[in-house]
């Protein structure tokens, strides 16, 4: 085995098969012991790929991460022959007939793809707990969650499985495991990233996909792979003006930045997560940068009221669709996702619709904010990740949650504002992350605060809608300032 593999990042290990130090078969049976090791422990990859990834490490490969080993998200990243499950019992033997267009641009770069990583069913929780595949543990505390939707991802890349890997991030999907597992993670603009084939748009437009990673110039390196819109999309971005690969060697000058720590919904936030956002504007005001408190005029539980209505709507879609194709019958679902759905079918569509045009608002009163603030700050969470079973629900919930589905009472729900209740106690760790996804914007988690008890708190920056030079441009910066990478946990 290549011995020091899990020291590198995915660029260094490209540059060192490209000089011939060594070979790309090599990497992946140091990435496959690495996995034989850590993932019984961690329970990252859940469809592995192995004989794939060693006939294509034995080919030939070109591209800016030729021979590098991957790791693609068990959800809209289908690989062409391989079940693509989405974390549910009933598309456990699926498989599509073809591959996802970023996937064959995963491809196109070069890269070794030997598994899939596991997600909670259809990517519905900011926790990696499925009935199918069971818990995925956070390589940093193995009692506790990874986060979601991509735990599977972050724990593989922070256990050093890999150096990067494939995720997507519909309410925070990528930024939250980030935060949890100590990686940096950038979500791209809306349609930077394509969907297709089987795909327009993910969710409205509101999820993407990207990868996970130790270094900001392999999140950079990728983006300049897979961005680009497919044949047929709905929606085509302005390209960037420079790669992003050249954005990280420039200097991002003065940025004005504004911060809040405050939950947009009321709730509480941790001390330490207070505390990183805190050190982190000394840390840029160091740095040079003009940093104030400041805010968008959004309000934040009106944006939670629309974002559970995707959420619902998109739920009760997904369930359909999945019966489709597999003839599965609802009781192969897990309870939970038939509740959100039997909730998405009790929407009126014209309520639906008018909910979908308050996006423009929070889109609109976010502009006006960059008017004045290039990047915006806050916590990427507002919890420390919950321990694995924490947030399972109790005997009493559960009885209550089978009667409902007995009873078919979903419109009872929405009376009784049991939902809006629901909702706000889901949102109340993750409420900071949704806003980019429904305004389109970039914004990124870097790993620049551990807690006393050695647990990684990421902060969040949005910029922009098609800013994510300035996003990379202060990455490297801070990745520079205050190094990261060489955090490693130790499993326990």
């Amino acid at each position: 085995m290549f011995k020091e593999y899990a020291r590198y990042d995915a660029t260094s290990l490209a540059e060192l098969i490209a000089r011939g130090e060594v070979t790309a078969a090599e990497l992946l049976e140091a990435a496959l012991e690495c996995a034989d090791a850590l993932n019984p422990r961690i329970n990252a990859i859940n469809i592995p790929m192995t004989e794939i990834g060693r006939a294509r490490a034995g080919s030939a490969l070109s591209g800016p991460f030729a021979g590098v080993p991957f790791l693609i998200k068990d959800i809209h990243q289908d690989y062409a022959g391989v079940p693509t499950t989405a974390g549910c019992h009933a598309l456990r033997n699926w498989k599509p007939e073809c591959h996802a267009k970023v996937v064959a641009r995963f491809l196109a770069a070069g890269l070794v793809i030997f598994g899939k990583t596991a997600t909670p069913e259809f990517a519905l929780k900011a926790r990696t707990e499925s009935r199918l595949f069971g818990a995925t543990r956070n390589p940093w505390d193995l009692s506790r969650t990874p986060g979601g939707s991509s735990g599977g991802a972050a724990a593989a890349v922070a256990a050093g499985i890999v150096p990067m890997a494939g995720a997507s991030d519909g309410g925070g999907s990528i930024r939250i495991p980030a935060s949890f597992c100590g990686l940096f993670g950038l979500r791209p603009s809306r349609g930077r990233v394509p969907a297709g084939p089987r795909d327009g748009e993910i969710w409205e437009g509101a999820s993407g996909d990207h990868v996970l990673t130790r270094s900001v110039r392999d999140s950079a390196r990728m983006l300049d792979a897979i961005a680009g819109a497919d044949t047929g999309a709905p929606f085509i971005i302005a390209p960037p003006t420079l790669p992003y690969a050249e954005e990280i060697r420039r200097d991002p000058g003065r940025l004005r930045i504004g911060f809040c720590t405050r939950s947009p919904l009321g709730t509480p936030v941790h001390s330490e997560c207070i505390a990183a956002v805190e050190n982190t504007a000394q840390l840029l005001a160091s740095l040079g940068h003009e940093v104030e408190p400041a805010e968008p005029a959004i309000d934040g539980n009106a944006l939670a009221h629309c974002y559970f209505m995707l959420y619902f709507g998109n739920v009760a879609a997904s369930l359909a669709e999945a019966r489709k194709l597999t003839g599965a019958s609802e009781r192969e679902f897990e309870p939970d996702t038939r509740v959100l759905a039997l909730l998405g079918r009790g929407v009126r569509s014209g309520d639906y619709v008018a909910l979908r045009r308050q996006w423009n608002l929070f889109a609109r009163a976010l502009g006006e904010f960059h008017s004045r603030c290039d990047l915006y700050l806050t916590p990427t969470v507002a919890l420390p990740p919950a321990r694995i079973g924490e947030l399972e629900h109790s005997p009493i919930q559960k009885a209550l949650t089978h009667i409902v589905l007995a009873l078919r009472a979903g419109k009872l729900l929405w009376k009784s504002g049991i939902v809006e209740r629901i909702a706000r106690e889901e949102l109340q760790r993750t409420p900071f992350t949704q806003l980019s996804n429904l305004t389109g914007t970039p914004s990124m988690s870097v790993p620049l605060h551990w807690s006393a008890d050695g647990l990684p708190v990421g902060v969040q920056f949005i910029a922009r809608c098609g800013d994510e030079a300035t996003l990379f441009r202060l990455a490297a910066q801070l990745e520079q300032a205050r190094p990261w990478a060489e955090r490693r946990p130790e499993l326990r």
